[in-house]
């Protein structure tokens, strides 16, 4: 009997399998920054209330990234440790089951999009032009989400079997369709009416079914991994009790940053502030996108390894993980102080919205390296099968602290100081997630066996 080709994500050196799968999704997810930036750039040459309504449509879209990807962590989690553990058929169901759940998580914000949009964004401002815009742009964005969720699975479950550079694609694609119908479909070019903010949404989520379709076709021609069939799909209690038990803390955790946006948006109250979060939430997100990407690619590698008892290779790829974080975070931290006005300039900013925005994008830039480091010992935990550490971690970062902590200083020192909030924050989460690591090496790593590997802390 042929022996069967051992997975790459288990004998490959550490540098080149991180490096190799993390640049893909990395120029992915940076493709993905660009057109949500794209996005706002355009609303922004409509008028500043167009970009205040997308601004508070923000926390909606937010929410359904986290959930899409939440659950697309605990299918990467659980299926890269079950192909560590060459349990084939397991693997399969796993992937099945997170197709699944993410046509479920579809139906949910479906109902709030006909439903709730109105009242969303009725609550933040009385000002009738934005809860038009608004109300148009979250219903859109909402009711025809299916394509995020599904793409989200199928991007995941490539993932998981090391095909990382299919991610590049998946995303890529939908990513240059929506940038390509953003100006015809909010402009009205080549006999398209002219949409407006509604034509940002309808771009968006084209591009997202668009890429969906994609991931499933490179799925099923591709990936020789993982073969799903119709009997896949019955429903299957325990694994999707195993997904969401990793998934679920990490839907929970990023969750957390739209109701923290949310908090923000009622604690800055004024249009051109919510306006200039609005435009730094666009723009952090070319800076943490290459994290993101650089995590997805660490939690199907340090999963497989636990799963293989290869203490050696986690610890390789804690150690790199970190260094590149640190040094991505750096860079844009010296951007967003050298450049802040010119950054804000894309969006069409002027007089207050500039005067207001250039000190919040320097203050808010020091977290940066701090946060990087936290997002990182976050990924090592979901990995490893403790996604309730990042859970909580993220609830002490953007509950805890950062929303009293902005609404004290806005009460003592003014509306201008709101924004310091975010580096102590950091300061908090990354001192707390060292600790949280420490406990992680001692009581999940270290007994995996004798390494030569030290510990990184």
């Amino acid at each position: 009997m042929e022996k069967r080709k051992e997975n790459k994500m288990g004998v490959m050196p550490v540098p080149r399998l991180l490096v190799t799968m993390s640049l893909p999704i990395m120029a992915s997810m940076l493709v993905q920054a660009l057109y949500n930036v794209v996005d706002s750039i355009f609303v922004a040459q409509i008028s500043e209330n167009a970009l205040t309504a997308v601004s508070l449509a923000l926390p909606i879209q937010t929410l359904m990234i986290a959930v899409s990807v939440g659950t697309g962590v605990g299918i990467n989690a659980l299926l890269s440790r079950r192909l560590g553990e060459k349990q084939q058929e397991e693997a399969n169901t796993v992937a099945a089951q997170g197709l699944l759940l993410s046509v479920a998580s579809w139906l949910v914000f479906l109902l709030f999009g006909i439903f709730f949009s109105r009242m969303f964004i009725a609550a933040f401002t009385n000002i009738p032009e934005i809860i038009e815009m608004g109300t148009e742009y979250v219903s859109i964005c909402t009711i025809f989400s299916f394509g995020v969720f599904v793409q989200v699975a199928f991007e995941r479950i490539m993932q998981s079997t090391g095909n990382t550079i299919y991610h590049m694609f998946i995303q890529g694609v939908g990513a240059v369709t929506n940038i390509i119908l953003d100006p015809i479909m909010i402009f009205g070019y080549f006999g398209c009416p002219a949409m407006g903010v509604a034509g940002a949404a309808w771009a968006t989520v084209i591009g997202q079914i668009v890429a969906m379709i994609l991931g499933a076709v490179l799925n099923h021609f591709k990936n020789k991994e993982v073969r799903i069939t119709l009997a896949h799909f019955k429903p299957h209690g325990r694994i999707i009790k195993e997904i969401y038990s990793v998934g679920f803390p990490s839907i929970i955790m990023q969750s957390i940053s739209s109701i923290m946006t949310v908090g923000l948006n009622f604690i800055l109250s004024l249009p051109t502030a919510i306006s200039v979060y609005g435009v730094y939430y666009k723009l952090q997100t070319f800076v943490f996108m290459p994290i993101f990407g650089l995590t997805n690619a660490m939690v199907p590698i340090i999963g497989y390894n636990f799963g293989a008892k290869n203490r050696e290779r986690i610890m390789g790829t804690i150690k790199l993980g970190l260094v590149i974080s640190v040094g991505i975070m750096a860079a844009g931290t010296i951007l967003f102080q050298l450049i802040p006005d010119k950054l804000l300039l894309l969006f069409n900013a002027k007089g207050d919205m500039l005067s207001l925005g250039v000190p919040a994008l320097r203050i808010i830039a020091t977290c940066f390296v701090f946060a990087g480091i936290a997002i990182i010992f976050s990924a090592v935990y979901q990995a490893l099968g403790h996604g309730f550490l990042s859970m909580a971690l993220s609830i002490i970062r953007q509950l805890l602290v950062i929303l009293p902590a902005a609404y004290i200083l806005k009460s003592v020192f003014g509306g201008s100081a709101v924004w310091f909030a975010f580096p102590l924050s950091e300061i908090v989460a990354t001192t707390i997630s060292i600790f949280l690591y420490r406990y992680i090496y001692k009581t999940v790593i270290q007994p995996l066996g004798n390494s030569k590997e030290a510990n990184i802390l």
